[in-house]
């Protein structure tokens, strides 16, 4: 089992998602604390209602990114936490965390990374007109949105597709693979070599993938 310090900012719906797995058996996992830098992140309610311990460092108390960091890592640490999840945590991550948990940081991304990183993703897939759009776990380092991919899941873009509807279909494989990530962490079969995630015993794809559908 691992032990996760969830880091959040908002509604908290790839929290519920980790805290349902968990409950249900499929991740082996122990949420020692959630921390957000939001008093008001609905997150925090989610986490309260399953027992689990809360924390809000507000940015407003600290004169630089690297301390509030320095607070961050410091209540990680003190809850025993091997693993930090980042769960729409509206922050960038500063050298402080990134090297008290060196490689030991996840983050869900909605777009197939290195595509479209940032913000507005699913607006600048539909603009550029990708016909494929999905999610991505991966670490976090000093870049954005740039660390080793763990898991990748791909969604067909729909012509009648707006942002909004492609976010709701994206969002739900985020809860779906999210949780799989922690779990092959607390497994111990994750290796990466460079740029690369290598997931022991796991196997690829059967098939590819077309988009649209077109049989001759």
């Amino acid at each position: 089992m691992v032990n996760i310090g969830v880091l959040v900012s908002g509604s908290g719906t790839n929290l519920q998602s980790i805290i349902d797995a968990i409950e249900a058996g499929r991740c082996d996992a122990s949420i020692k604390i959630v921390v957000s830098n939001k008093a008001d992140a609905f997150a925090l309610e989610r986490a309260k209602k399953h027992g689990i311990a809360t924390a809000v460092i507000r940015v407003k108390d600290f004169p630089e990114r690297e301390a509030f960091d320095a607070e961050v890592l410091r209540i990680l640490r003190e809850h025993g936490v091997e693993l930090v999840v980042l769960a729409g945590f509206m922050r960038i991550i500063s050298k402080v965390l990134l090297d008290g948990y060196h490689m030991k940081i996840m983050n869900i991304h909605p777009s197939l990374l290195p595509s479209f990183p940032g913000l507005e993703v699913q607006k600048a897939a539909l603009d550029y007109g990708v016909k494929f759009s999905g999610c991505t776990v991966h670490f976090v380092d000093n870049g954005l949105d740039s660390g080793p991919i763990i898991i990748q899941a791909v969604v067909p873009v729909k012509d009648e597709d707006t942002a909004e509807s492609l976010s709701r279909r994206i969002l739900i494989e985020e809860h779906r693979i999210y949780p799989q990530a922690i779990q092959l962490f607390s497994e111990g079969r994750i290796e990466i070599r460079g740029r690369r995630v290598f997931i022991r015993n796991s196997q690829p794809p059967a098939s590819s993938l077309t988009n649209p559908l077109i049989t001759i």
